[in-house]
């Protein structure tokens, strides 16, 4: 039973990753290095700044400083906060199935982008208050494939439930979310919503059911996911509900 949804945001929910590779090449231009698109899309996508820089530097150069993946990541964020400011971002549909979950089940967010760029990307949507927790990249020690941004996102999402005040409960209550008296929700309980190779292998490490969207990946690449739909437009709510209603809490 699924009582718990967790998102990730960029693929995912927001059409944002060809800013994403737009902005670490201008971030690695300075050192000479390019990343090819088939190169991003085929292993890097899903992998936080960290991660992408780290795997990229070694590659090229040798393994780098803690330093200077701090000063890329932070080159990397101002190019990229520059770009999102205009445009429009949510992928078709992202923006009626997330309130229509969020009308159902308590959400949170897992994500490998920076928190500031996060918050500011779902106040820009209209999302922020459907989100009752947001693990981003500074939040982990390991980003995506490791499981510690699903892991952290459920441990904040039962905190937070945990401490809701009564006139919210009241209003969980009409809305069927849970309440701070109900058990916590196990990982098992928890559907990600993910659209990479490493965001599914995650999540699944997390011990959670994945619904994988065709956004960034193919259908093979994200067969691991326990259900693979071609978009929003093709999710239907109550059908994933049912999917899973039978299966056992772990």
């Amino acid at each position: 039973m699924i009582r718990a949804m967790i998102f990730d945001l960029d693929g995912t929910l927001v059409d944002t990753e060809p800013l994403h590779f737009a902005a670490f090449n201008r971030a690695l231009a300075p050192l000479g290095i390019v990343i090819s698109r088939a190169d991003y899309y085929a292993r890097l996508i899903g992998y936080d700044d960290r991660g992408c820089f780290e795997i990229v530097l070694t590659e090229r150069r040798g393994r780098p400083s803690a330093g200077e993946i701090k000063e890329l990541i932070r080159r990397k964020s101002e190019v990229y906060q520059q770009i999102i400011e205009g445009g429009e971002l949510l992928y078709p549909g992202a923006f009626e199935f997330v309130r229509r979950c969020a009308a159902r089940f308590p959400l949170a967010l897992a994500t490998g982008t920076l928190a500031r760029e996060a918050e500011f990307i779902l106040a820009r949507t209209g999302l922020r208050e459907s989100f009752v927790a947001i693990v981003a990249a500074e939040h982990v020690l390991s980003g995506k494939p490791s499981a510690a941004p699903f892991v952290a996102a459920l441990e904040r999402l039962n905190a937070a439930l945990r401490a809701r005040p009564p006139a919210a409960s009241r209003l969980a209550a009409e809305l069927r979310l849970p309440s701070a008296s109900e058990p916590a929700i196990a990982a098992g309980q928890c559907l990600a919503i993910e659209d990479s190779v490493a965001g599914v292998v995650a999540a699944r490490t997390a011990g959670m059911k994945v619904l994988a969207l065709t956004h960034t990946a193919s259908r093979a690449d994200l067969a691991d996911a326990h259900l693979v739909c071609d978009g929003f437009a093709a999710v239907e709510l109550e059908q994933i509900l049912r999917e899973f209603a039978g299966d056992a809490e772990t």
